[in-house]
């Protein structure tokens, strides 16, 4: 849960002042003031007194009303609270809502409504009964979106009356709180993969810190080092007490790539093959770092997505909570690019042994899927979900048949174990398909070490 910056009602929208508080006036208000006036007017020409001092009272009231309720604005505090702040498409959040009233005076009847982007849903809107000096109100309402993005919701607009009527002004607050829904994630089979973290096969990956048996970087003693760790000959050479460091294990690492150009989709909206690689690619990462994977996130365009590095990956299993929600943060907002070809992401994945690959691609030309299966010459294990949007819209343009069947077969003999996605297709399902054809692979029910390590040709 996350709560919102409370504050007191803005007064930014009030340009004019107490002038722009006269317009507030209500029609009871007008009234009173308008036969105060006439009333004022007529016994200053008949000479009564009387009648002066009743319509001074009629005339003077709803002014009063109208000061006391422009004063009253500082006097209210009002908070925003998200539950969680973080939901996938589809899921709803809770919006609780709390004003305080932190004046010695009543406020009279309050209007509370919220501003809230069309997509989640009406704009909701509360009546308040009146908030006795110290006291508290506390409303709540849900959003829902099926549609994955950042919204902000705020401010929140309170609309104040006085105990007599008179007078009604509308004020906002100056708190925001953005609400992140984002891609839905679907679980996977718990199939170990080669570069697995826990042990497993070629996953158990150690580095000694060191140049060598005989070419030890010692590091200076700590308090509570084990003495038997003491490199004595480094500790003459430095007249310090100077250790052996440890092995230190590694972490595996995962790159998942999605394709996001333009050219490669067709059609939009949460059922369009783009959305399900967005989708495709939040469970992967996802599944990785609960499977104690260094997950890197990147796109066609050469760019890492915050939680991970171009240069590594996060190093820390402390990291992996942290780092998933930036890149599902990165996620609920990504679209298309405008680039042509996939050249950017394999000169990042040429740089050095990128450990597993799971890219989800769009329509591959000739070209593209060239560049994609040398993408597999880094890799320890490459998984390919290749979407051909043609497919997924009726009145899209289509790829030939054969022409798809040709860029699986490329990506294929390059090692990558690729796979179709048919509209509508279960990753889960997928995701059990490509462990059962990569050579070597299976349940991790049986005990044994998996991994997709390679593709059919």
């Amino acid at each position: 849960m996350t709560a919102g910056s409370p504050g007191p009602v803005d007064d930014s929208d009030d340009k004019g002042g107490l002038r722009a508080a006269l317009g507030g006036l209500t029609t009871r208000g007008r009234s009173f003031l308008a036969a105060g006036v006439a009333a004022a007017v007529c016994a200053f020409v008949l000479g009564q007194g009387d009648l002066l001092r009743v319509g001074l009272l009629l005339a003077v009231l709803p002014l009063v009303c109208v000061t006391v309720l422009y004063r009253t604005r500082y006097r209210v505090v009002g908070s925003r609270r998200l539950s969680p702040s973080r939901v996938p498409a589809g899921a709803e959040a809770r919006v609780h809502l709390r004003m305080d009233n932190v004046s010695r005076l009543h406020t009279g009847l309050l209007m509370l409504q919220d501003r809230v982007p069309y997509v989640l849903g009406p704009r909701p809107r509360f009546v308040l009964d009146r908030v006795e000096p110290g006291g508290v109100r506390e409303v709540s309402y849900r959003v829902r979106s099926d549609l994955r993005g950042r919204y902000p919701l705020g401010p929140l607009q309170l609309q104040l009356s006085d105990p007599f009527g008179m007078c009604e002004l509308t004020r906002s607050f100056s708190a925001y709180d953005t609400l992140v829904v984002v891609p839905r994630t679907e679980p996977l089979p718990p199939l170990r993969l080669a570069g697995e973290a826990s042990g497993y096969g070629d996953g158990r990956q150690r580095s000694l810190a060191l140049a060598g048996e005989d070419d030890i970087i010692p590091r200076g003693y700590r308090h509570g080092d084990d003495l038997r760790r003491v490199h004595w000959r480094s500790t003459a050479r430095h007249g310090e007490l100077m250790v052996r460091r440890e092995e230190q294990p590694q972490r595996a690492g995962c790159t998942v790539l999605l394709d996001t150009r333009r050219i490669a989709y067709q059609g939009g909206g949460p059922g369009s093959a783009f959305e399900w690689a967005v989708s495709g690619a939040a469970s992967a990462l996802v599944h990785m770092l609960e499977r104690g994977f260094a997950v890197r996130l990147l796109t066609d365009e050469g760019s890492a997505a915050p939680g991970g590095d171009t240069d590594g990956f996060p190093g820390s299993v402390l990291e992996s909570a942290e780092s998933a929600g930036l890149m599902m943060d990165a996620l609920a907002v990504v679209g298309h690019s405008d680039g042509g070809g996939l050249s950017r992401a394999h000169d990042v994945l040429r740089g050095g042994d990128e450990g597993l690959l799971v890219a989800f691609f769009g329509d591959l030309d000739e070209e593209q899927a060239a560049v994609a299966a040398r993408m597999r010459q880094r890799s320890r294990g490459a998984v390919a979900f290749v979407l051909d949007s043609g497919d997924w819209t009726r009145d899209g343009r289509t790829v030939a048949p054969a022409a798809g069947s040709e860029r699986l077969r490329l990506l294929r003999e390059a090692g990558w174990t690729a796979l179709p996605v048919p509209p509508g297709a279960e990753l889960a399902r997928l995701w059990q398909q490509a462990g059962q054809e990569g050579p070597g692979v299976r349940s991790s029910a049986a005990g044994t070490t998996t991994g997709f390590s390679g593709g059919r040709s």
